[in-house]
């Protein structure tokens, strides 16, 4: 990945981050020493942990020219679910993943004229989960324009794949997932709670 594109990821990190909408109000240092003002300046923001402390960082750029749309439509659906947000002037917005408590990853998408750039930062063992219900909910929202994700990862793991998607597939997912929320609101139906992945970790969407 160039520097570039690392960059466009930070500014949108950045844009979205707690402390950077928080609104709280700064510090005055007028009549603070000189050498205290040097040595802890007043306004610096602590590391956000829902970036900087995740080791591992897997990337993904999608071609298309609904890029804008594809991005907050995204955000949106999953934002209901998990902490989320979608900067419609900028064209980029993030994703916590945060539904069963402590945040397991986090999820940017930054939307230009010709692609859509993916960057999730989460533990090793969390990547395949997280990649895939990113993709898969990106691919079938594509389906139509046959959007396939491709993830890459900096710690030279083999990166998942999703997509492309037929309308017809995704039909199909549909009936399934209306068919077994009726499965679950009968009568004398058990309601297994949240389940495990192969990985380890919650299930935090039903895909």
């Amino acid at each position: 990945m160039d520097s570039k594109r690392h960059s466009s990821f930070d500014e949108a990190s950045a844009t979205h981050s707690p402390a950077a909408t928080s609104g709280a109000p700064a510090r005055s240092t007028e009549t603070a020493p000189i050498e205290a003002a040097a040595t802890a300046p007043v306004d610096a923001a602590p590391e956000e942990p829902t970036s900087a402390s995740f080791p591992l960082i897997a990337t993904a750029s999608v071609p298309t020219e609904r890029a804008a749309r594809y991005g907050k439509q995204l955000v949106s659906h999953m934002g209901h679910k998990i902490t989320g947000s979608w900067d419609e002037e900028a064209g980029s917005g993030y994703l916590l993943f945060d539904r069963e408590g402590p945040v397991l990853g986090r999820f940017d998408v930054v939307a230009s004229a010709s692609d859509l750039r993916l960057e999730l930062r989460t533990e090793p063992e969390r990547a395949d989960r997280l990649e895939f219900i990113v993709g898969i909910h990106l691919a079938r929202f594509g389906a139509r324009d046959s959007l396939a994700i491709s993830w890459e990862r900096t710690d030279g793991s083999e990166g998942t794949t999703q997509g492309p998607l037929t309308p017809e597939e995704v039909e199909a997912h549909a009936r399934a997932k209306k068919a077994a929320r009726e499965e679950r609101k009968r009568p004398g139906t058990r309601h297994p709670g949240t389940q495990q992945s192969s990985r380890g970790g919650p299930h935090q969407f039903r895909t």
